[in-house]
Order: structure tokens, then sequence, then C-alpha cells
């Protein structure tokens, strides 16, 4: 089959998709499309009736924020005797998931060449941090262009101590220069430093004495917006110990998630006393589970009984219900 019959062509917010013989066709998906943020699948499945289906690439996008769309959609039958157009109603602020969220059924449209076109109206994205969704075409780039750039400059502040006006000295040694406005503004601790006559008001000087100066800067480039991956997973522990103490739960929640992600064998132990010590619960029920449904405990024998002659009390005996619990189910 020639290799153009998959390809749908596109222009700004219009897809078309054209079939040469729709009679031979059990069924047929095409190429991927780029409308908008996402990838796009168009397919035709022929039985008595002929289903098209429109669907986004399932991706991490896509998962995480799936889009809300409204189109027209147009499908234009020829044969060597007629030509027929069939309007479908407008679609609005649909969201498209997976491949059975828009499902068209057509009866009289099943031989000859078909040619289906479809006219975006507006895509809707959902923000990742919550609240109602917004077209990408209206504001969404402005948007994202205006966040990007304040915090290139936030990070540049910070890196490169544009009218500072406060210290941060960590336990060994170093010291970054930063903003109490910045910090206020993500802390209520830190604004409860700066807004009373405390030390660290008067001497201008914030001493963080159980972080180091790698630490600190990781945890001032997340406060200050300049997240650097690798940064953030060599000094998780640290970061969770300042989310906690200085109280940014964005911060606490963003660790929490990340300890879940690589718990194993080396660590689970480690993991569930962080879990218990910054009041963790879906950390502390993952570690609980990987030790007593998955068996695990049978394989770290040395390190459990480590843990169990060093931990608090209240902790052995919430792991021992969790034991206890799984062998009932039996």
């Amino acid at each position: 089959m020639n290799e153009h019959a998959y390809r749908v062509e596109t222009t700004q917010r219009l897809a078309q998709w054209r079939i040469e013989n729709v009679a031979s066709c059990t069924y047929r998906k095409s190429d991927p499309f780029k409308v908008g943020l996402w990838n796009w699948y168009l397919s035709v499945e022929k039985n008595e009736q002929l289903l098209v289906k429109l669907f986004p690439e399932m991706c991490h996008l896509t998962r995480k924020q799936p889009p809300i769309a409204s189109f027209n959609i147009k499908f234009v039958s020829v044969s060597s005797s007629s030509r027929k157009t069939v309007v479908h109603a407008g679609v609005c602020d649909k969201l498209l998931k997976n491949n059975d969220d828009f499902v068209l059924v057509l009866d009289d449209l099943s031989s000859g060449r078909l040619i289906i076109d479809i006219e975006f109206l507006d895509l809707k994205i959902l923000p990742s941090s919550g609240g109602e969704a917004s077209s990408i075409w209206s504001n969404y780039h402005i948007e994202r262009r205006s966040m990007n750039t304040t915090l290139a400059s936030l990070g540049q502040m910070l890196a490169e101590g544009i009218h500072t006006d406060i210290t941060i000295n960590a336990a060994d040694g170093g010291s970054i220069s930063a903003h109490r406005a910045i910090l206020a503004a993500r802390s209520p601790v830190f604004r409860s430093m700066f807004s009373h006559n405390l030390r660290e008001k008067e001497l201008s000087a914030v001493n963080i004495s159980d972080m180091s100066f790698e630490a600190c800067r990781a945890f001032l480039n997340y406060i200050y917006g300049n997240f650097r991956p690798e940064e953030f997973l060599s000094h998780r522990l640290a970061l969770l110990h300042a989310a906690d103490k200085y109280s940014v739960p964005d911060l606490k929640e963003a660790c929490h998630e990340s300890l879940l992600e690589d718990m194993d064998a080396s660590n689970v132990i480690e993991r569930l006393q962080t879990a218990d010590l910054y009041c963790l619960p879906r950390l502390k029920s993952g570690c609980m589970r990987y030790l007593v449904n998955f068996g695990k405990i049978y394989e770290i024998r040395d390190e459990f009984n480590a843990f169990i002659d060093t931990t608090n009390r209240d902790l052995i005996a919430e792991l021992f219900q969790e034991i206890l619990g799984f062998w009932k189910g039996f």
C-alpha cells in the first residue's frame, strides 16, 4: 500500500485524511499528526458499519494533562458517480484520554474514496497544579513563556547575587546570598524570622547548621524555581528535612513522591524510618507492603533485626500489625 495512505495532512487547526478506497479497509490507523501540544491518530474500522475514532497519542502529557477538544468533523465520500458530504454535529469540550473516548458510527459511507476533515476549534488543558482548563491557543503559550521567563530571572537573581539582602550560612562554612522577600513568600518560617526582631533579622543572616553548602544550594534552587533533577536526587533527604523544618509543603510532597519511586531492599528500612519521622503515609504504607506483602522482610534479616533493636516501639508495633493483618488474609 502507498505510504501516503496513512498520512494526515495538517495546517494550523485543520487535519485531513484521504482514504482512497474505504471498501478495502477492515481496519486502518493513520500516522501520527501534530495539532496543538499532542500527537493525534485517526482510525477507521469497517464491519457492518464504519467506525471512525479520533484520539491522542498515549504519552506522559496525555496521561497527566489529556486534551479537552472542541472540533467539527466532516466526511466527504467520493465515488465514480456521486459525491456525498456528511457533517457531524460539533463536539464541544470533549475530554480525550484514549481511543474509545470519541467514536463515530457511519452507516452509508462504506465504499469509494473517503476524506475525513477535522477542524479543531479549541484545545484546552488542565494546569498540572489544578484549577480550570484553559485554551492552549488563547493564553497557554503566553502564560508558559511568562512563567519560564520569570523562573529564569529568579534563578539568575540567586546565581548572580542580584540585590541580595540576606546570607544563608551552611553547616560546613559555605554561604549563599539570597533575598528575604522570596524566602518569606515561600516559607512561613522564614517570613516569621524576618517579620519579628529575631537574631536573623538583626544580623541579616540565617544559620542552617544541619545542612551542607551543597544541600543548602539545592534547597534555594528549588525555592527560586531553578529545579535541577540530579541535584534534587542527590539531596532528597536533606531537602525533605528542610521542607519539613521551614514548612515548604510542595517540596515535601516532591520528596515524598521521589522516595516512593526507587525503593528497594537496600533502602526500604531507611525509607520506612524516614516516612515515620516526617509523617509520610504513602511512603510508610509502600515500605510496609514491600516488606510484608512481597516477602522482602526475609531477604534482609540482618538489617531487619538491627531495625528492631534500634527503632521506636510504636513503629515496630505498627509493622507487626501489618504482618498479622497479612497473615490473617491467607
